[in-house]
C-alpha cells in the first residue's frame, strides 16, 4: 500500500578512490526494504526519480547517483578526464551499495541496461539480496533489427570516432542524443559492442566468466519486446554469465499490457508503473541473503 514518503535527500558519495559522487536519497517513511539503482550508460539520476519516488511511497527507501563524468559528477570538462568504463561499477555504484548496507534492511538493486551488468562487477555484490534488471543486454549490433543494427555500425564506425578525434571525448551532445561520455567509457563500451557476449567475449576479460558464474543472487532479467538494443537473444546472451544463479528471464509485451512503446529507455518513463510494481512486489517475496545463507 501506497504511504506518504519523505522529501528526498542530496548526498555527496565517496568512491573507493576518493572520487566525490553526487547522490540522492529517497526515504520511505516505514521502510521495508531498501533500494539502490544503477543507472544506463550516461543517463542521469534524475531520470529514475518517478521510480524512486514510486519505490519510496510504497516502503522502499532509494537511492540513485550519477556516476563519474556524468550528470552532477561530471567534470568541468571531459577533454582530460580519465577513467575506465568499469570504474561506474566496482567504485561508484560499490559506493552506493556501502552506503545503504549501514542500515539493517533488505537491500535490492534495480539495474538498467549497464546497471544490470554493473551487478555483477560489485566488489560488495553479496551485500545484495536480490536484482531486477530492465533492458540489461549484451549490445552487440548482431542481436539488433536489421535498421537499427546498421544505423549502430555506422554511428561506431564512421560517426563516433571522428566526434571523439575532434572532441576528445564521445560528445553525444552533439548529436542531441543526451549526456557527453568520457573517452574511457567510449573506448570500452565500442570494444565490447564488438562481441556477441559483450565483454564475457573480450579475451582480456577472460576472468569474467568465472566470477558472474559465482553469483548466487536471484535475479530477474526484465526485456520489452519493443527494445531495439537489449530483445531477448540480446538479454539470454548476456545473463547467461549467472550460471550459479536463481535466473529468472521476463518478457514484456507493451501491448498486451496497454503499455505505450518502452523501447530500451521507456522503463522508467511515467507509464511503466505497473512494471515498477511487479518489481517491488518480487523483492518483497524474496529472502534475505543473510537468512538464506
Amino acid at each position: 500500500m501506497a504511504t506518504e514518503s519523505l522529501a528526498p535527500q542530496g548526498l555527496t558519495l565517496t568512491a573507493a578512490d576518493g572520487y566525490q559522487l553526487a547522490a540522492t536519497l529517497y526515504p520511505a517513511s516505514e521502510p521495508r526494504g531498501q533500494i539502490l539503482v544503477g543507472s544506463a550508460t550516461g543517463v542521469p539520476q534524475g531520470f529514475y526519480r518517478r521510480f524512486a519516488e514510486f519505490a519510496a511511497s510504497n516502503g522502499f527507501t532509494t537511492l540513485t547517483l550519477d556516476y563519474r563524468g556524468i550528470g552532477a559528477s561530471a567534470p568541468a570538462s571531459l577533454k582530460s578526464f580519465e577513467m575506465d568504463y568499469l570504474d561506474w561499477a566496482d567504485k561508484d555504484l560499490a559506493a552506493g551499495v556501502d552506503y545503504l548496507d549501514q542500515q539493517d534492511l533488505p537491500l535490492y538493486l534495480v539495474g538498467h541496461s549497464f546497471g544490470g551488468h554493473a551487478f555483477g562487477l560489485l566488489p560488495n555484490r553479496d551485500a545484495i539480496d536480490a536484482v531486477y534488471t530492465f533492458g540489461t543486454g549484451a549490445g552487440w549490433h548482431g542481436w539488433m533489427p536489421a535498421g537499427e543494427r546498421r544505423k549502430v555500425q555506422v554511428m561506431w564506425n564512421l560517426v563516433l570516432p571522428l566526434i571523439v578525434a575532434i572532441k576528445g571525448y564521445q560528445a553525444w551532445n552533439w548529436l542531441g542524443l543526451g549526456e557527453d561520455l568520457p573517452k574511457g567509457v567510449y573506448r570500452d563500451w565500442k570494444r565490447w559492442c564488438r562481441y556477441p557476449r559483450y565483454f564475457f567475449d573480450d579475451p582480456k576479460m577472460a576472468w569474467l566468466t568465472e566470477h558472474f558464474a559465482a553469483v548466487r543472487t536471484p535475479i530477474v532479467g526484465a526485456i520489452s519486446l519493443d527494445d531495439l538494443w537489449a530483445g531477448p537473444e540480446s538479454r539470454d546472451a548476456f545473463m547467461s554469465a549467472f550460471s550459479g544463479a536463481a535466473y529468472q528471464p521476463r518478457d514484456i509485451d507493451p501491448k498486451a499490457l496497454g503499455l505505450k512503446p518502452l523501447g530500451h529507455m521507456g522503463y522508467f518513463r511515467p507509464y511503466a508503473e505497473p512494471l515498477w510494481r511487479d518489481a517491488l512486489d518480487w523483492f518483497a517475496s524474496q529472502p534475505r541473503a543473510a537468512a538464506a545463507a
